[in-house]
This record gives structure tokens, C-alpha cells and sequence, in this order.
């Protein structure tokens, strides 16, 4: 790893972008089927899932937009594309209004925050997601969800490309396996996002709120 650095600190990545004014909070497909080992999940999505219930606790105390994903398709393929050739067990699982495709409990949305369908990867790929941010301002996009190498780095790609700076508190996402994790959570911070302890980035909000970002408990 220390020869990896070094090429990257030798070519200038990994430079910090840092929070804009006006943050808000995304929340990639914490849906029961990602949550569930013997359907899409496992590995430390459920752990993720605990650490971004405290930052959504903030985040709602701070009034911040929040905006959840939830990956889903119609029952009859009219919504396949080309992602379903590769993982085509994602239809099968994840049909629309079915409880694999519901926000888990434990951070159940509510009334005025966001809940964006989507088909592919990425967040904003075919959705409005990147309007509804722009309408309200938002200059940066706090990403939590899974799976870390999946649509978490979809998401974090394209919201740099859609204008907003990306932040990732690492211990927010999660996937059903180490490897991809850790990796992509390296490359991510060295040429996508900033990837910050939760902890950070709850300074952070403090530093921007100051004040009003005291409560990071859990909300029951």
C-alpha cells in the first residue's frame, strides 16, 4: 500500500475538495434486500446501516434535503436494461412494492424527504435526482448506502459530475464483501470523493451549523 500512496501523492490525488454550504443527505439502497445475505447483502451493510441512523438523526435535526434510493423494477421486465444482463437476479428480487424493495425500518423515511427510484447503478442515472438537489441549492452530496463498490461509487462518480462535491463517511457504506469495500473506498478518496471518518463529518456539520448540530443520537 505505502508504493501505492506513493504513485498517487506523485501524480497530486487525493487532494481534499471539502464540504460546500449547503450539504445534503443521500442514502443508496438500504432496502431490505440489500440487508439480506440470502438475497443481495451481508458482509458490514448492516453495521453501515447503524452509523448512518445517527447521521440521519443529525441530519434531520439540521433540516438538511434527505434523498433515499431504492432499486427496484416492474414484475412484468418492462424496466430491464442492460445492468439486469449482468446481475439478472435483481428483477426477480427486487419487484416494486415488494418488502425487499422497502427503506429498512430502521431508517424509515419521512414526510418531506425524498425517495428516488432507480434501475441502474448510479443515483442520478435516469432519475431527477440532480434537478431536486439543484433546486434546493445543494452544492454537496453526503453519501451513505451500499454496496460500497456498486451504486455507492456510481453515485459518488456522478455526483462530482453533476456538480456536487462528494463526501463519503466511510463507516456509512457497506458491501457483502471486505475486498471491494476497502478498495473502493482508496480509489473513491483518491480521485472521487472525500472519504471522512462519521465522526468528521459530523464536525464538519457543526463547523457549518454551528450550534445547532448537537444531537447526533439515534431517533427511535
Amino acid at each position: 500500500m505505502s508504493d501505492d500512496l506513493e504513485i498517487y501523492e506523485k501524480q497530486g490525488l487525493g487532494a481534499r475538495m471539502g464540504f460546500g454550504k449547503n450539504p445534503a443527505l443521500i442514502i443508496v439502497d438500504f432496502i431490505n434486500g440489500f440487508n439480506d445475505p440470502d438475497a443481495f447483502g451481508g458482509g458490514n451493510i448492516q453495521d453501515a446501516i447503524d452509523n448512518t441512523e445517527t447521521l440521519l438523526a443529525t441530519a434531520r435535526h439540521l433540516g438538511l434535503p434527505v434523498a433515499y434510493t431504492v432499486h427496484c423494477y416492474s414484475d412484468d421486465g418492462a424496466e430491464d436494461g442492460i445492468f439486469n444482463l449482468k446481475m439478472p437476479r435483481l428483477r426477480e428480487g427486487l419487484i416494486r412494492g415488494s418488502h425487499a424493495t422497502q427503506v429498512v425500518d430502521q431508517l424509515e423515511p419521512r414526510a418531506g424527504e425524498r425517495i428516488v427510484e432507480k434501475h441502474f447503478p448510479s443515483a442520478f442515472s435516469g432519475t431527477d435526482l440532480a434537478s431536486w438537489l439543484a433546486m434546493k441549492q445543494v452544492d454537496t452530496a453526503i453519501v451513505t448506502g451500499c454496496t460500497t463498490s456498486g451504486c455507492v461509487r456510481a453515485t459518488v462518480v456522478d455526483s462530482m459530475g453533476n456538480g456536487f462535491r462528494p463526501i463519503v463517511p466511510k463507516e456509512c457504506v457497506g458491501d457483502r464483501a471486505e475486498g471491494p469495500h476497502e478498495a473502493n473506498l482508496f480509489d473513491m478518496d483518491q480521485k472521487y470523493a472525500d472519504v471522512m471518518a462519521l465522526s468528521e463529518v459530523l464536525e464538519e456539520l457543526d463547523a457549518l451549523y454551528p450550534g445547532q448540530a448537537q444531537s447526533s443520537d439515534k431517533e427511535g
